[in-house]
């Protein structure tokens, strides 16, 4: 028999005698069955395992003493025995210093730490009973943070089985604990005749390790790769104030605009996801898209008109402060085509037009909820994003766009309007508006040519499709001051509109109570509150209603402050990276 070194091991010893244990004429069922044993793979696989075990306890790190402060101590004091050298006096400077008894305070308490795993201790009557035989015992180490899995109890059996698993979890990291588990303790706590609600409780009581008793599945589910599906949510969402959902720990907050990324979609009734960007790695319940339009039908059913007889239809700002207005639009003496918003209902007619047009919108409702989005960054040889700008009553963003356009004509510039009205002496076709016949006008509404477009004065007026593109053809940005309802028919693949919505920075009036007012300065008052409240309400719908549509919300203070930061916003659109839907980006 070959002569084995003395750093042979166990797997090599156990290899060389199954080699040896050769059939032969005298061969009796005992060699026969360590032959079979020996041979076996899985009992292999555990001596290669002890093997590395054994060498991780030969050459782990072990510290050279657990007591380093006190042999500081020491060495002080032999020191100050001994003779007054320089050396000995920097020496004994050097060991007084607190940062070194900290470093060496530390060191120690390092040193007398075990970190070992330390495995459950197998029960004394595992093999007394049959079921034990195929029974797991799962140790998980739970911090602060939830388990990371919700259990069900079996309708047909009545047992507790694990539900699902969350991604990113205590429980999903172990790679022990799997959908189908039946769950039979919990730290030795039996769970038989508890219901999941108050096993959930058990388990949110416990801290630093949990044992669980579990019977595997029959078949286990494979563990699924995290998938890249992105969405914006639409709307705000607390599990805490949700009672369909199987466990409020589990589930993920969020507010309307966060994208998360959804990794899984099992279950048609709850996703898991994850925010973007958030440094917690364990995933969280959310609602599906499907679960969440069938609530939001439901509550519409349900829902009365208060909320709709609350809200007022929002009025946009004029060129100047008459309401209306056709005023030329001169800034230092050039003319910035396109300023005029004459074909805008006046605020009387907008009024008058309010009930009418938010039954239209009742009418075409959406349930809001998940929008798929994508990474975007714009490519030098792209065409520029539409800029649309979305004013609320007061913010005045003609204004906003003309300093913006007069400043660098050769980079911005705004779509040229479609009119029917006659053209005046001193304006040019093309430049401050494209002058067509109203049979032409028709024609274009009918081909849905045109993005908004309204009546005034026996006139109509509108925004064609082909002005927009004429400017981005041109290698510019295009500033489109456009209704929020408008919008919905820009968010297309070809001009994949960044949406601005620019409200003013409002100050609510001071009550004057003053005893010596007159009647009329108390009108004036009164007057100035509703035009606040108009100014509030305007702005408020705007972000009830098309809040999920808005990219930014710039507050317009001063001209110059708020041309500053629009321009900002348009660099940064140029190159900073977005999430937009997913239709705009792919083919």
């Amino acid at each position: 028999m070959p002569v084995l070194s003395t750093a042979a091991g166990l797997h090599e010893i156990l290899a060389l005698l199954t080699a040896q244990l050769r059939p032969d004429a005298n061969l009796t069922a005992e060699i026969g069955f360590l032959t079979e044993v020996f041979s076996e793979h899985s009992f292999n696989s555990l001596m290669k395992i002890h093997q590395k075990l054994q060498q991780f306890v030969r050459q782990g790190p072990t510290p050279a003493l657990h007591s380093a402060a006190a042999l500081a101590e020491d060495i002080s004091e032999e020191l100050q025995s001994g003779q007054n050298s320089n050396d000995t006096r920097e020496l004994m400077q050097l060991l007084a210093k607190p940062h070194l008894q900290a470093v060496l305070s530390a060191h120690d308490t390092v040193a007398r730490k075990a970190f070992d795993p330390v495995l459950p201790p197998m029960p004394d009557d595992l093999e007394a009973e049959e079921e034990e035989e195929s029974m797991k015992i799962v140790r998980l180490v739970k911090n602060k943070e939830p388990l990371g899995a919700t259990i069900r109890m079996d309708e047909q059996t009545g047992a507790v089985v694990v539900a699902r698993i969350m991604r990113g979890g205590a429980a999903d990291r172990s790679g022990l604990v799997h959908v189908g588990d039946e769950l039979r303790e919990v730290n030795e706590i039996p769970v038989e005749h508890k219901t999941p609600e108050e096993i959930s409780q058990i388990l949110a009581q416990c801290q630093g390790s949990i044992t669980l008793k579990l019977i595997p599945a029959v078949k286990e589910e494979d563990q699924l790769n995290e998938t890249k599906v992105h969405v914006r949510a639409l709307f705000d969402y607390d599990p805490s104030e949700d009672k369909a959902i199987p466990c409020k720990e589990a589930g993920l907050p969020f507010r309307k605009g966060d994208v998360l990324q959804v990794v899984s979609q099992d279950d048609s009734v709850w996703w898991q996801a994850k925010r973007v960007e958030d440094v917690n790695l364990r995933a969280g319940l959310i609602p599906s898209k499907k679960f969440q339009e069938k609530r939001l039908a439901y509550r519409q059913k349900k829902a009365n008109l208060e909320q709709e007889k609350s809200s007022k239809r929002s009025s946009y700002d004029q060129s100047c402060e008459k309401d209306d207005c056709d005023c030329d639009g001169y800034l230092n003496g050039l003319y910035i085509a396109g300023l005029r918003r004459s074909f805008r209902l006046s605020r009387k007619d907008r009024h008058a037009n309010q009930n009418e047009q938010k039954q239209t919108e009742q009418k075409d409702a959406e349930y809001l909820t998940y929008e798929e989005v994508v990474a975007y960054q714009r490519r030098p040889n792209d065409v520029h994003r539409l800029v649309v700008l979305v004013g609320s009553i007061g913010a005045k963003v003609n204004e906003m766009r003309q300093r913006i356009v007069a400043e660098n004509p050769n980079r911005y510039n705004v779509a040229v309007p479609s009119t029917t009205r006659q053209k005046k002496v001193h304006e040019r076709q093309g430049l401050e508006y494209h002058f067509v016949s109203k049979l032409s006008f028709e024609a274009d509404i009918q081909k849905n040519r045109f993005v908004e477009h309204g009546e005034y004065k026996d006139n109509l007026y509108g925004i064609n499709v082909d002005s927009i593109r004429t400017i981005m053809l041109k290698k510019k940005i295009c500033l489109l001051d456009a209704n929020p309802e408008t919008i919905k028919n820009l968010r297309t693949a070809e001009f994949k509109p960044y949406v601005i919505l620019v409200k003013p920075f409002l100050q609510e009036p001071k009550a004057n109570t003053s005893t010596a007012e007159t009647s009329g300065n108390n009108n004036v008052q009164e007057l100035e509150e509703d035009k606040y409240q108009e100014m509030v309400q305007s702005a408020a719908y705007i972000e009830e209603q098309y809040g999920h549509l808005i990219d930014k919300v710039l507050v317009k203070g001063d001209l110059q402050t708020a041309c500053s930061e629009l321009k900002t916003i348009l660099e940064s659109i140029e190159r900073d990276t977005f999430w937009v839907p997913a239709s705009w980006v792919r083919s």
